[in-house]
C-alpha cells in the first residue's frame, strides 16, 4: 500500500478527491453525496485548466461562484481547494500528496471533456485510484433517451415526449458534513486574476446577479412562486420578468436540472400547463447535449451538410456594429447592449439577433456563436451552438432559412410598449412608441423633439430588410441548386 505525505494509506478510509468542475453546489450532487456516503475524509478540488477558454463573462461567474462554495465548504468544516494546471498533472499530485484511494466527479458531456476524462480514469487506475463519475447535470443521461429503434433523436419534440415520462430520481440532499483533510495546500482565488480590472467593465453583472448555489435556489423559488404562472403567456416578452434567469447557474452547476423539476412539480401538485410548458424549455437543454453527445462535430460543423457551400460574407465593420449593439435595428441593439451590460440576453431577443447576423449580415453562425460564448454568464457550448445552429437552418431540427425574423414586426410584437429598447437603448427613451423600433420612419419634428439626429445619436440601419431578405433568400436557393 502507498502512504500519502499526510499518512493516509490507500486502503478502505482513505481520503477521497471530489473533482468539482460545472457541479458547484452541495445540494443534489451525486460524486460529493457518493464521497460523503463513505464516511472517509474528503477534499473537494477545483482545478483551473490555463489551456482551456473561458469567456470574460464566465471569467466573472466563476470568481463568484467559487468564493460562494468555498464559504459553503467552510461551514462544513472542510476547505475547498483550488489548484491551477493540467488536471492530469494535479489529480495526480494531489493523490499522492494525501494518499487518496479514489476521484469522484460529476460528467460533463463535451467532446474535449469527454476525451479528456477518458484518458485521467485510465491513468488513475493504473495507479490503483478508484475512479467513479455521475450525472449531475442533465434530466437524463445521453445515451439513455432513445427511439423505439435504439437511435439517438434528431428532432426535440419525440425527444421531449420519451423524457417527460421517465421517472427522476428523487435530488440528493446536501451533506450534512464531512470530514476533511488538513494542511492541504491551496491556491488564493484572487491570484487567479479571474475578475475584470483596468477597465472594470462588470458593473451591470454585479447589478444583476448572485453567482453561487444560494443565489441559483433564490431565483428558483422567486420564479416559482411569482412568475411561473404566467410563464406560457410573458416568456416572450423581454421587458418583463416572465422567465426563470437560471441559465447560467444550471451552467455552472449551482443548482440541478433535478432539483428544478421536482420543485417546479411540487409547486403544480405534479403537473400543469405552466409548468411543463417551462419544463420543456429545461428539457431542450437536455436535447442540446444529447445532440452534441453523439454528434460532436456539430460544435464547429453544419449538422446539415449543404449548408458548407453557403457564401458567408467577412464584413468585419458590420459585425463590429452588430456586437455593440449599433445596427440601426433597435430591437437588435438593444438585445445586444443587454447582453454586454448584464452577460445574458433575453431568449426571444437572442434569435432575433442571431438571426439579423446570419441573414441580414450573411456573417457565419460560428462567429456569432464565439461572440456568445465570450459575453454569456450561461455560455454553454452544448446550448449556444445548438442554438445558433437551430437559427441559421443548418442545424437538426431547425428552423428554415428562408425563416427570416423582420426586427421591427419582432420588436412591435414582442416589445410593443417598447419600454425594453427605451432600457437598453436610451437614445431612444423620449421617442414616441409609434417610432421606437423603426425610428427612420419618424417625421423630422418627432425626431428633434426626442433629441435624436439619426447617423449621429442613433445610427440609420446599417441594412435595408426587403434587400438583405433577398439577398438571404438568393443565397439560400443557390446552395439548394447546387
Amino acid at each position: 500500500m502507498s502512504l500519502g505525505k499526510h499518512g493516509l494509506k490507500k486502503e478502505e478510509g482513505s481520503p477521497l478527491i471530489v473533482w468539482l468542475r460545472r457541479d458547484l453546489r452541495l445540494d443534489d450532487n451525486p460524486a460529493l453525496a457518493a464521497a460523503a456516503a463513505r464516511g472517509a475524509p474528503v477534499v473537494p478540488l477545483f482545478i483551473l485548466d490555463p489551456r482551456e477558454e473561458i469567456g470574460a463573462a464566465s471569467r466573472w461567474w466563476l470568481h463568484g461562484s467559487l468564493a460562494a462554495l468555498s464559504k459553503s465548504f467552510g461551514h462544513l468544516g472542510i476547505s475547498l481547494v483550488l489548484r491551477r494546471g493540467a488536471p492530469m498533472d494535479v489529480l495526480s499530485a494531489l493523490a499522492g500528496e494525501i494518499g487518496a484511494g479514489a476521484v469522484f466527479w460529476n460528467r460533463i458531456y463535451e467532446p474535449q471533456a469527454i476525451a479528456r476524462d477518458k484518458a485521467l480514469k485510465a491513468s488513475l487506475r493504473k495507479s490503483d485510484v478508484e475512479v467513479r463519475s455521475f450525472n449531475a447535470s442533465l434530466l437524463a443521461e445521453p445515451w439513455e433517451v432513445k427511439t423505439g429503434s435504439g437511435d439517438p433523436y434528431k428532432v426535440f419534440t419525440p425527444f421531449w415526449r420519451t423524457l417527460s415520462q421517465v421517472p427522476f430520481d428523487t435530488p440528493l440532499p446536501a451533506p450534512g458534513k464531512l470530514a476533511g483533510v488538513g494542511g492541504v495546500a491551496t491556491e488564493n482565488l484572487s491570484g487567479w486574476n479571474l475578475l475584470p480590472a483596468k477597465p472594470d467593465w462588470a458593473a451591470g453583472l454585479r447589478d444583476t446577479w448572485t453567482p453561487g448555489e444560494a443565489g441559483a435556489q433564490s431565483r428558483l423559488r422567486v420564479f416559482v412562486e411569482r412568475a411561473m404562472e404566467d410563464y406560457p403567456r410573458v416568456r416572450d416578452l423581454p421587458d418583463r420578468e416572465g422567465t426563470s434567469r437560471l441559465s447560467p447557474h444550471l451552467h455552472w452547476g449551482e443548482i440541478s436540472p433535478r432539483r428544478i423539476w421536482h420543485s417546479v412539480r411540487h409547486a403544480q401538485g405534479g403537473g400543469g400547463h405552466a409548468g411543463d410548458a417551462f419544463l420543456r424549455e429545461l428539457a431542450w437543454r437536455d436535447f442540446a447535449c444529447h445532440l452534441l453527445y453523439h454528434w460532436p462535430e456539430i460544435e464547429t460543423e453544419n449538422w446539415k451538410r449543404e449548408f458548407d457551400a453557403f457564401p458567408w460574407a467577412r464584413n468585419d465593420a458590420a459585425f463590429d456594429a452588430w456586437s455593440k449593439g449599433l445596427t440601426g435595428y433597435p430591437i437588435v441593439d438593444a438585445g445586444m447592449r443587454q447582453l454586454w451590460q448584464t452577460g445574458w440576453m433575453h431568449n426571444r431577443v437572442r434569435m432575433i439577433a442571431a438571426s439579423f447576423l446570419i441573414k441580414h449580415l450573411l456573417i457565419d453562425w460560428r462567429q456569432g456563436a464565439a461572440w456568445f460564448e465570450d459575453t454569456l454568464v450561461d455560455a454553454d457550448l452544448a446550448v449556444n451552438r445548438a442554438s445558433w445552429q437551430w437559427v441559421a437552418g443548418s442545424g437538426a431540427d431547425a428552423a428554415p432559412y428562408f425563416r427570416i425574423f423582420n426586427p421591427v414586426l419582432q420588436g412591435e410584437k414582442f416589445d410593443g410598449s417598447g419600454d425594453y429598447v427605451r432600457t437598453f437603448v436610451p437614445e431612444l427613451a423620449n421617442l414616441d412608441t409609434k417610432y421606437v423600433h423603426k425610428p427612420w420612419e419618424a417625421p423630422r419634428p418627432v425626431l428633434e423633439k426626442a433629441g435624436i439626429v439619426l447617423g449621429e445619436t442613433y445610427p440609420a440601419p446599417i441594412v435595408d430588410h426587403g434587400r438583405a431578405r433577398e439577398r438571404a433568400l438568393a443565397a439560400w436557393r443557390a446552395i439548394r441548386s447546387g
